[in-house]
């Protein structure tokens, strides 16, 4: 079987799943080494500080706009005024099921005037091709340096450059899910980082779960086409009574919690992580085995 074949990364998923490891990478993304990585981010943000960067990132915030508006003209979106009673920088967190769904997210903010968003992207995407390679160098993208521990990166600079947008008053996208799962309708398990880095800054989380409502149109011989409706929960702000970790891990539960309940409304049906037949939604080829594992408590702890 083909690595890169969705069949492969489905199976990755499977695997991953019966485990109850829910940020396994499950995607065959290029290896960089330490040098290669560090290269590839020192060189992203030299291009951003040029003239001709900042002109490539006009065309690329435009292009992107386009193509949000495009891609999402059946799109739903449900909690709008959640988002209009922000008036500040803020993290927005969804699940992570799929490289376009962050145009979801985009078009949703742009419905109440929010016109750009900021993306936090693993450092491997910076080595992708074509026009994905011009989007990420040029759009409004945080690379996190994932391959190798950088305490100078990772503990001063990346911190740095989140700040100022967030001082700027602008919204970041982060997933906390960590790694994508190709088209995985639940949500899983939250990682701390985005709620650090808000409750540190002293902003809300914008709370975000995307539903992938599978259609009967047929796609290809794997896959039905899908549509979304994003929905967005109440915002998560920081205690100012409480420290950094401890409001991370409060306002992660409460996240997780309201994913949790906007999925089982969604779906009509009590979150577990058994494995289902429609696990992976507009699924249409070859079945995969249900799984025995289950643990409805994880993440919350």
């Amino acid at each position: 079987m083909n690595g890169n074949s969705k069949q492969a990364v489905l199976e990755r998923i499977y695997q991953a799943t019966l485990t109850g490891n829910f940020h396994a990478k499950v995607e065959n993304d290029p290896y960089l080494s330490p040098q290669e990585s560090k290269t590839l981010v020192n060189a992203f943000w030299q291009n951003k500080h040029s003239w001709q960067g900042h002109y490539r990132n006009l065309l690329a915030r435009w292009f992107a706009n386009q193509a949000s508006a495009w891609l999402n003209r059946q799109t739903e979106y449900v909690g709008l005024n959640n988002l209009r009673a922000i008036h500040s920088g803020a993290i927005i967190t969804s699940n992570h099921f799929n490289p376009l769904e962050n145009t979801a997210v985009r078009q949703a903010i742009r419905q109440v005037g929010h016109q750009r968003l900021f993306i936090v992207s693993q450092d491997t995407n910076l080595a992708d091709r074509g026009l994905i390679r011009y989007l990420f160098w040029n759009y409004d993208i945080l690379p996190i340096i994932s391959s190798y521990p950088s305490i100078d990166y990772m503990g001063r600079t990346f911190p740095q450059y989140l700040k100022n947008v967030l001082q700027e008053g602008h919204w970041i996208l982060i997933y906390p899910e960590q790694e994508m799962w190709f088209n995985y309708r639940k949500p899983r398990p939250l990682q701390r980082g985005a709620y650090y880095y808000a409750a540190t800054n002293n902003v809300p989380i914008i709370s975000c779960f995307v539903e992938i409502k599978t259609t009967s149109q047929i796609k290809n011989v794997e896959f039905y086409q899908t549509k979304y409706r994003v929905h967005i929960l109440p915002p998560i702000y920081p205690d100012p009574q409480l420290s950094p970790k401890e409001n991370s891990l409060r306002m992660r539960d409460r996240d997780y919690q309201q994913k949790k309940q906007a999925y089982e409304a969604a779906y009509h049906e009590p979150l577990t992580y058994t494995w289902e037949a429609n696990d992976i939604a507009g699924w249409r080829g070859q079945p995969l085995a249900p799984l025995s594992y289950q643990d409805e408590s994880i993440g919350v702890n």
